[in-house]
């Protein structure tokens, strides 16, 4: 079975990151899937905004990961350059992962295999126009609770 919403609008997508932040724990991981241009940046500013991140948020293609602090520390990452798994020692990820922060990680699907079991996927395909239409897609317990309780605070936000 497949759950999610739709946003139509760069504005709702940052929204639901908003809602994202209002649900989340320490050592939640959150890995973003999509071509580019499909949101995930969009949707980590409003992580970012919901959990009180002041400083501004881009993509960290090039850093490959930005920590920012707030509520809970967000580790936002970006896979997209990396062509080897090994690679992701280089960065500190399993380290990170486990560091007591939020893990939002843009291209997440690059590695699956050095991803906790227990994580949320959000597939994020582009409609027409602005719409993008966000899946679920969560592989434990915890991941099952937080993307019920997104998709609750998404859907009492208006977002379908």
């Amino acid at each position: 079975m497949s759950i999610g919403f739709t946003t139509r609008a760069a504005e709702q997508t940052v929204r639901a990151g908003e809602l994202l932040a209002g649900v989340v724990r320490p050592c939640d991981v959150i890995a973003l899937t999509g071509d580019l241009g499909a949101g995930k940046t969009h949707l980590v500013q409003g992580v970012a905004r919901g959990l009180g991140v002041a400083e501004p948020v881009t993509s960290p293609t090039f850093n490959l990961l930005v920590v920012h602090p707030g509520a809970l520390p967000l580790y936002h990452f970006d896979l997209y350059r990396l062509e080897r798994a090994e690679e992701l020692d280089d960065i500190g990820f399993a380290e990170a992962l486990e560091s007591g922060g939020v893990a939002v990680i843009e291209w997440g699907d690059k590695f699956p295999a050095e991803l906790p079991a227990d994580r949320l996927v959000v597939r994020i395909r582009v409609g027409e126009g602005d719409e993008r239409r966000f899946e679920l897609v969560p592989s434990g317990p915890r991941s099952e609770a937080l993307a019920d309780d997104w998709l609750a605070a998404c859907q009492e936000a208006g977002l379908r």
